[in-house]
């Protein structure tokens, strides 16, 4: 990563810390405004710096070249079950596949939420679902945005193909199953009645996906100890993401405003559940890994964890995404606990 292109932007036109990114805009960027057609100011400065930005238009290091061995893919502080005695008294080899599969399954997961969620958000706008939001500045961010997530999908690939490579596990993708919040985003798009219920479930669980999304990703990219690989990926990732939570929360605000009272009521319950299926952990995964790796009690183990309230929720920062649903005015109708996520007041 010598090439200068590859050097952080020092002079970047929006922000990369994610208080000051999602408690508002970017300082001399203006808030929203409903009078305004589209955030066009905020858009532009988006469409402008894109070039210089976007994890797509540097290069890629050689991911085999990186690889340690004696490093853990994933990192234990953040597992559920890190501090539980199934876990503890593991051999260090059981363990080691068990942090495989976990950086292999975050890995699935996330290509879902960018293949399932967030593009078909983002499709939808550009086709027009949303006349009110027809502009060239928007589409172009979008389009922008739809190429982000398309390569951090190759990255997350890579990522999990090198693993496979180093560790000589097979690991496949299809032994795992769906994400949790995959699963709830199909099942809230199979029970919708009319069109625009569907495609707003869509556009509320990647607004909670966007928003969301960093401070996962700054979990593993700020981790001294896992594959500096992984942590890379995650890092440049979250480059991006930064930027694509402005363009959801212009999108979420905007919408939400234009729509009548029923479909208003409508978007925010499907907030609701996107908050909800987010801040989850996703057992059903941690369940399947015990099979995989062949932990003995490790069902057991994930039964007691899912029986600690304090433990049935996965590390997620809603700040963003609580500053959003105030800024729109709604705070009082969106009845989720912000006490199960992370809220910087």
């Amino acid at each position: 990563m010598a090439d200068d292109r590859n050097e952080p932007v020092q002079d970047e036109e929006f922000p990369t810390g994610l208080p000051e990114e999602l408690r508002g805009l970017p300082e001399g960027v203006p808030r929203h405004n409903p009078d305004d057609q589209i955030e066009s100011a905020v858009i532009r400065r988006l469409v402008g710096n894109w070039q210089r930005r976007a994890t797509v238009k540097r290069d890629e290091p050689n991911l085999d070249e990186l690889f340690e061995l004696d490093r853990p893919d994933y990192p234990e502080r953040i597992l559920p079950f890190r501090d539980h005695p199934t876990f503890q008294a593991l051999d260090p080899g059981k363990k080691t596949q068990l942090l495989s599969w976990a950086w292999i399954a975050y890995n699935r997961h996330t290509i879902m939420a960018e293949q399932k969620v967030a593009n078909p958000a983002f499709a939808l706008v550009m086709e027009g679902e949303y006349p009110e939001l027809q502009d060239e500045a928007l589409n172009i961010s979008l389009a922008q945005a739809m190429v982000d997530e398309q390569y951090h999908t190759l990255m997350h690939l890579n990522a999990s193909a090198v693993t496979r490579r180093k560790r000589g596990w097979a690991m496949p993708d299809h032994e795992l199953p769906i994400s949790h919040t995959a699963r709830e985003h199909l099942r809230l798009r199979e029970s919708a009645s009319e069109r625009w219920e569907a495609s707003l479930t869509t556009l509320a669980f990647a607004t909670v996906s966007e928003i969301s999304i960093n401070a996962y990703l700054d979990l593993l990219a700020d981790d001294p100890d896992i594959q500096p690989i992984n942590s890379s990926t995650a890092k440049l990732h979250n480059r991006d993401e930064y930027c694509h939570a402005s363009i959801s929360a212009v999108l979420a605000e905007v919408v939400h405003d234009r729509l009548d009272e029923k479909k208003q009521r409508f978007f925010r319950d499907m907030l609701f559940e996107g908050l909800e299926a987010f801040v989850a952990t996703d057992y059903t995964t941690w369940h399947r890994i015990m099979d995989l790796v062949g932990v003995e009690g490790g069902h057991e183990m994930l039964q007691d964890c899912q029986a600690e309230q304090s433990r049935s929720r996965l590390v997620r920062d809603y700040t963003g995404l609580h500053t959003l649903i105030e800024r729109m005015g709604v705070q009082d109708l969106v009845e989720f606990d912000w006490s199960k996520s992370h809220v910087a007041r």
